[in-house]
């Protein structure tokens, strides 16, 4: 069977080489000239970025694709597990190491709070029980019928899956600093942490079972072992070339165009790009019923990022691997970002320091890092070409009064990307950084199938298809589709 894999982030990636393990022959179209999708690379004057995810959890999900064709994944990358995982800064400027070593997280929590130590025990129990149903148990299981939904309704509800993170995580834990630290993680995935479903809670616990890693030379060089990995295995790519349209008779897919008018005949295509710019761009939406033509429009879209790519000629050295920073107002500062899409000046960061665990992405002696600030995605009409650089502006100070002293005179290269870059170069709607949020009521089936609603021979794989995004995810979602085929 011939099949065409349209973009190659993780998820298209993971597809092609699930397709083409079942035998498949396989055409993988990128419009861009180098693979990645989110995860592509940027180099400039000796500094290597890597342009999106960089926390890598639940490594066996990116080793299974090498085994499938019996290599050895350690032939093709190099994973390296980092010993603290994130360094929170708080507004007064405290500090708190979060890591996989429990007793030196409970001796923090018990200086910040003795009573939220016993809170975080039963908070981790929880979410346990969380992670066994919906990650171990769901998370590559098709959501592509309703009665599939039904049968699982119970046991989410029993896992208080109408509850936010938050609300989940304020249950537990009385201390104020505490419950944004354990409730961040939906913003790894495009979320609001006050309506993400507690269900999400579950990525507490994936961490702590398989760890955070660094994957040496950068996430980009996990893209390109897996180039590596197709070319030997036959998938044939096509780069530099963009799929214009999806052609379809009636509603069953016979092939699809190309940007240069090419046509590439096969009834299976499966979209590593977001669903609604391929319902909307590549089909016209002329197909879809009414109650799909519902569904998309009540969709809610994540966040949008502002991230800020800088290289140091001197290096940083107390600046940890990952360093999340909260502003003073948390809730407030999200309800701006997600219900009024305006910007705020009380800005929350997260920042990478590849340089702190891996000397190759910078110059000798030099520091390479790039800092994602959470900001409205481009339904705010945000005029970025006048607010870029103010954003640019505004975080180097933050970093500068925070964590990097005389930040500004040391800066040699730097660049930014807006919602515009996730809107006009990864054709995501309104330049979401993580397609649909992950609210219960865009989770499972409730998300754009995995199998399309609406033609036959159409997939999709990815942050906006079941389970979601990051890394965990939409390698899952390859794998729902090796159960869909």
């Amino acid at each position: 069977m011939n099949s065409v894999v349209i973009g190659s982030g993780f998820g298209g990636i993971a597809a092609a080489l699930r397709l083409k393990a079942k035998g498949h022959e396989v055409t993988l179209i990128e419009k861009h000239p180098d693979l990645g999708g989110r995860a592509r690379v940027f180099t400039k004057n000796g500094f290597t970025y890597d342009g999106g995810p960089t926390v890598i959890t639940a490594p066996y999900l990116i080793n299974e694709l090498f085994e499938l064709f019996d290599k050895n994944p350690k032939d093709y990358i190099e994973l390296s597990p980092l010993k603290v995982w994130y360094q929170f800064v708080f507004e007064d400027n405290s500090k708190f190491n979060y890591s996989g070593n429990e007793t030196e997280m409970k001796k923090q929590i018990e200086e910040i709070n003795k009573e939220d130590v016993k809170g975080y025990e039963r908070l981790v129990n929880f979410t346990k029980k969380i992670f066994d149903k919906g990650f171990m148990e769901l998370a590559d299981v098709p959501f592509d019928k309703p009665f599939v939904m039904m049968q699982q309704l119970p046991s989410l509800l029993k896992l208080k899956s109408y509850k936010s993170v938050y609300s989940l995580v304020s249950s537990y834990i009385r201390n104020e600093k505490l419950r944004r630290m354990f409730s961040m993680h939906p913003l790894l995935v495009g979320g609001n942490p006050f309506t993400t479903t507690s269900i999400y809670g579950l990525i507490l616990y994936l961490e702590k079972k398989w760890g955070i890693h660094y994957s040496m030379g950068g996430t980009g060089n996990i893209i390109k072992g897996f180039e590596k990995l197709m070319n030997e295995v036959g998938i044939k790519i096509i780069k530099g070339h963009e799929v214009k349209k999806i052609i379809s008779t009636g509603n069953k897919i016979t092939g699809v165009q190309l940007d240069d008018q090419t046509k590439i005949e096969t009834n299976s295509v499966i979209c590593n790009a977001d669903p609604p710019a391929v319902y909307e761009k590549m089909l016209n939406g002329n197909k879809d019923s009414l109650m799909f033509k519902w569904k998309k429009n009540r969709m809610e879209y994540s966040m949008g990022l502002f991230v800020y790519y800088f290289g140091t000629r001197i290096t940083y050295k107390d600046v940890e691997h990952h360093t999340i920073k909260f502003g003073n107002k948390y809730k407030e500062h999200l309800d701006d970002i997600f219900e009024n899409k305006k910007l705020n000046n009380d800005i929350s960061y997260y920042l990478h320091r590849p340089s702190a665990t891996d000397k190759s992405m910078a110059p000798p002696e030099q520091d390479c890092f790039y800092v994602l600030v959470p900001v409205p995605n481009n339904q705010s009409k945000i005029d970025w070409s006048v607010e870029g650089e103010k954003m640019k502006n505004l975080v180097i100070d933050k970093m500068e009064n925070d964590l990097m002293p005389n930040l500004r005179e040391n800066i040699v290269e730097d660049f930014y990307l807006t919602p515009d870059y996730f809107e006009k170069d990864l054709n995501t709607k309104y330049g979401s950084g993580f397609s649909i949020q992950p609210k219960f009521s865009q989770s499972a089936y409730f998300r754009f199938h995995n199998k399309s609603e609406i033609y036959d021979g159409l997939y999709f794989v990815g942050a906006g298809t079941h389970p979601g995004a990051g890394v965990p995810g939409v390698l899952s979602s390859a794998k729902v589709l090796d159960k869909i085929l």
